[in-house]
């Protein structure tokens, strides 16, 4: 991996580290969300503790900030090595930020983020099982459970690169075990439901 490839993939990680959940409140006059509800910086526990408009834009931001490196990447044609380095490095900066003190979110988001920027056809499917989960549960930690734990499985499946569906499945193995508490909560029917 050159030294451009590498500048790529810490450039990654860094904007991954951009909590929007932190910086909507804040814009908002709201608590942190970390002293908050489940005390996860995340589009969920911002529409529970602060309305809809900050977990909009929290929910755009940080689909964003993790679509934007990886489709970049893919428009200037680095590597399926680096793309693949640079999800990963995305879904790691959201999970434990570096400007945050290293406490970030569930990494859900980010997840969807790196799967419409590296493959857009694999992320709306991705998308899909999401909603359809969401819908029918009504839980919004099962919805991204599962769409993150079949990331792998889309891009195994699809006519895609073996390297980037080996990275989807170190972010569902990250991003799976970011909600052991969400596991815990839907075992025992204490999670909070969307609707």
């Amino acid at each position: 991996m050159s030294a451009a490839d590498l500048i790529a993939v810490a450039a990654a990680y860094f904007t991954g580290s951009v909590s929007f959940a932190i910086i909507t409140c804040r814009l908002a006059g709201k608590t942190d969300p970390r002293g908050a509800g489940s005390g996860n910086p995340g589009a969920t526990n911002v529409l529970q503790a602060a309305g809809k408009w900050p977990a909009a834009a929290t929910l755009c931001g940080d689909v964003a900030k993790s679509f934007i490196p990886v489709f970049v990447a893919v428009k200037a044609g680095l590597s399926d090595a680096t793309i693949a380095a640079m999800m990963v490095a995305s879904v790691v900066g959201h999970l434990f930020p570096v400007f945050h003190r290293f406490s970030g979110g569930k990494g859900v988001a980010s997840c969807a983020g790196v799967l419409f920027g590296a493959r857009p056809e694999a992320g709306f499917v991705w998308l899909g099982i999401w909603v359809i989960v969401a819908l029918v549960s009504r839980y919004s930690s099962l919805a991204g459970i599962s769409a993150c734990a079949l990331a792998p499985v889309i891009l195994f499946a699809g006519p895609y690169p073996r390297v980037l569906a080996l990275a989807g499945v170190v972010i569902a193995v990250l991003v799976i075990a970011r909600h052991h508490r969400n596991i815990r909560g839907l075992l025992d029917g204490t999670e909070r439901r969307l609707f």
